[in-house]
């Protein structure tokens, strides 16, 4: 006997696939989740009245809805119900291969490139949550909040070194070297692994160097990773 093909009716139209371009590639990449990594720079910590202690701490995370992402060259309106805009640049890992409860001496297997990522904050919301002990999503998970470069695919390679920069109209605001991550990517991918089954299209923002700072409309940011390539933002006026 036949089956009868059915096809899914909706009551308004589903939002398209989130995806982003792959250098080198036609096709383009579909992004599944979006993971933060919180205080991944001692000098951040430091500025963020955080300090962190690696023999005593585990690496923390926040996520944000894949809805939330905007390609880089895009101009974003400045988010509404804040006074303290802040941009952070961020080395972005992208996942390909799934995986669970992975040794640190296999995640390297998991990866299938790496991009630019810009995590973009209403800081006076997310502090004025942290102090209460609230979550942060009013001030992290913000429309047009997650800022991705094109990807650019090394499969299995592992970064552990290149500089970090960031620039507001030219003028350059963060400067680091991926090499000062607290905890390392393959460090970060079995964690990770130990909490959700990771699957391609995870992208791992793995956290940011000191220096970040407010922004204004009006204002063009510009970061970059060596060995990765580049990311840019234009602040636009108020939604």
């Amino acid at each position: 006997m036949k089956k009868l093909m059915t096809t899914t009716t909706y009551l308004w139209t589903p939002p398209a696939v989130p995806s982003v371009a792959v250098r080198g590639r036609v096709e383009r990449a579909p992004v599944n989740r979006l993971f933060f990594v919180g205080r991944n720079y001692h000098a951040h910590a430091a500025e963020m009245g955080r300090p962190v202690d690696k023999s005593v701490e585990s690496p923390f995370y926040f996520t944000k809805s894949p809805s939330t992402l905007v390609e880089s060259g895009a101009t974003v309106p400045y988010p509404p119900r804040t006074a303290n805009y802040h941009y952070e640049m961020e080395l972005v890992v992208v996942i390909g291969k799934p995986g669970f409860r992975v040794a640190e001496s296999q995640a390297r297997e998991l990866i299938h490139g790496y991009a630019c990522g810009l995590d973009m904050t209403r800081r006076d919301l997310q502090l004025a949550a942290r102090d209460k002990g609230r979550p942060w999503d009013t001030g992290k998970d913000i429309e047009y909040g997650s800022v991705l470069s094109e990807i650019v695919p090394m499969p299995g390679v592992v970064i552990e070194r290149g500089a970090i920069e960031l620039r507001v109209n030219g003028q350059v605001r963060q400067h680091s070297d991926v090499g000062k991550l607290i905890w390392s990517i393959p460090e970060l991918i079995a964690d990770l692994s130990g909490l959700y089954h990771l699957q391609p299209g995870d992208l791992i923002y793995t956290g940011t160097p000191e220096g970040v700072g407010a922004v204004q409309p009006g204002d063009h940011i510009e970061g970059s990773v060596a060995g990765v390539g580049e990311v840019s933002l234009t602040v636009g006026a108020p939604a």
